[in-house]
């Protein structure tokens, strides 16, 4: 959750710009100090923030979130699945356990809350699912193999999710959001173990590959997590959002 050099992380620039609108919030974060600072920052600010520590690749953790969301809120509108993350990796000396951990912190994570989530919403109305995927779940990248695989699969599942919600009338829609590389410290910290350069240079040989010439603001990816979230987004589900500075446009 802590920012890069001054600027919100992916999370914090969703649940400012949500906040903005008029939304209730829960945190959630393995990092329970970043966290928690964060929720009281927005309090002080006059926001409705919770922060709950959790670990996203336990089921038991998300039951406990969820039951604490219903008990001081009353009921579940949206839910972003943001938690994600992965390491440069070769194929051929990926060990089976680190595999399993990425595949666990993108895909398990998603497909837990996702779950959760539509048993409550289905009872109340409907909802909003947003998935944070990746543009590495839409191209392929010889060092990014459990990662591509992960966010792949929450495309699919998330597809697969909508398709269910839909033809059951729970009137939920879930959509991905599918970012290029963003200006956030996880974004940088790639960037630079993937080109072995400083900040600046690694963020100059990335900027490179997108045709809009710079990389993305994590602002530019909260607002198409605001739209889903909204009624204005009432028809869209079962899509992608490719937010990517023409990326995989080439």
């Amino acid at each position: 959750m802590p920012g890069y050099r001054g600027r919100p992380g992916l999370g914090e620039a969703m649940v400012r710009l949500l906040i903005a609108e008029g939304a209730q919030v829960v945190l959630t974060d393995i990092d329970a100090e970043a966290g928690g600072k964060l929720a009281q920052v927005l309090r002080d600010e006059g926001a409705s923030a919770l922060f709950l520590e959790h670990d996203v690749t336990d089921e038991a953790a998300w039951r406990t979130v969820f039951d604490r969301l219903l008990q001081e809120y009353g009921r579940l509108d949206v839910l972003v699945n943001n938690a994600g993350g992965g390491t440069y990796n070769d194929l051929e000396t990926l060990s089976l356990a680190e595999w399993r951990k990425i595949i666990s912190l993108n895909l398990d994570s998603t497909f837990i809350g996702t779950q959760m989530a539509v048993r409550i919403m289905k009872g109340s109305g409907g909802g909003s699912i947003i998935n944070l995927s990746s543009v590495g779940g839409l191209v392929g990248s010889p060092n990014l193999v459990a990662y591509s695989a992960a966010k792949a699969g929450v495309k699919l599942f998330s597809k697969s999710a909508a398709i269910h919600c839909g033809q059951r009338g729970y009137n939920i829609r879930i959509n991905t959001v599918h970012p290029g590389l963003v200006k956030t410290r996880s974004g940088m910290e790639m960037a630079e173990q993937a080109t072995g350069m400083a900040a600046a240079e690694a963020e100059a040989a990335f900027a490179s590959m997108h045709p809009i010439g710079r990389i993305g603001r994590p602002e530019e990816i909260a607002s198409a997590v605001l739209y889903l979230a909204s009624d204005e987004a009432s028809f869209a589900t079962g899509a992608e959002f490719v937010i990517d500075g023409g990326y995989t446009a080439q």
